[in-house]
């Protein structure tokens, strides 16, 4: 029997709070423990998703893609690092903006034993392991695709700080000045559907594997 769109949304809302929240949590974390206590003086360390919620990526984004049908992702408030107080501070930015697509990769990877459990416990319409395993296939996906996106290199993602920092100092410099314009340049290559040719097919690898 399908879920209704409220089910569905209902479903899905734990495992998007979770991906959404943690990453960010992730890259606090990681800063922390390399010399910037940012994050954690503001209170950003918590895995509370009320103090990493944004109203607009949060909630509204991932909700529309839900009812369009299209892919899920979304944003939390980016959690503050003060560079300067780094130790290293080009290897450590990098360092810091790869520990939120890997906290992805760890929950898809925790959510697919979830999934294997549930698929084996005899899942119907009205049971607990049903929606178990709608809410841990939505984990595993939800995840897989915020991993993706973030490790491309594009201003502002995750993966430009990781690209940046292998540059020369002044080729960083000129490809920093970019993020400004990044949105913009990921809404048209996601209206164009040139993203989705980019990432289809490394999420599709990925959750293959998983589940």
């Amino acid at each position: 029997m399908p879920l209704s769109l409220i089910q569905e949304i209902a479903i899905s809302i734990i495992p998007i709070l979770f991906a959404i929240t943690l990453h960010e949590v992730a890259h606090g974390w990681v800063a922390n423990q390399l010399g910037d206590p940012t994050a954690r003086l503001l209170g950003r360390l918590s895995i509370n998703p009320i103090k990493h919620i944004d109203l607009v990526g949060t909630i509204l984004v991932p909700a529309l893609l839900i009812t369009l049908g299209g892919f899920i992702f979304g944003w939390a408030k980016p959690v503050p690092v003060a560079w300067k107080n780094l130790k290293n501070p080009r290897r450590d930015m990098a360092l810091v903006a790869a520990a939120g697509p890997i906290s992805n990769f760890i929950m898809a990877c925790i959510w697919a034993l979830l999934f294997n459990w549930a698929l084996h416990s005899q899942p119907a319409p009205i049971n607990f392991a049903f929606a178990l395993l709608v809410m841990s296939k939505v984990g595993v996906v939800i995840n897989i695709v915020l991993m993706v996106l973030n490790f491309l290199p594009f201003p502002p993602l995750d993966g430009s700080r990781i690209f940046g920092s292998f540059l020369p100092r002044k080729l960083a410099y000129y490809y920093d000045r970019i993020e400004p314009y990044g949105f913009f340049i990921l809404l048209i290559l996601m209206t164009t559907g040139v993203l989705g040719m980019i990432m289809d097919p490394f999420i599709q690898f990925f959750v293959a594997q998983l589940i």
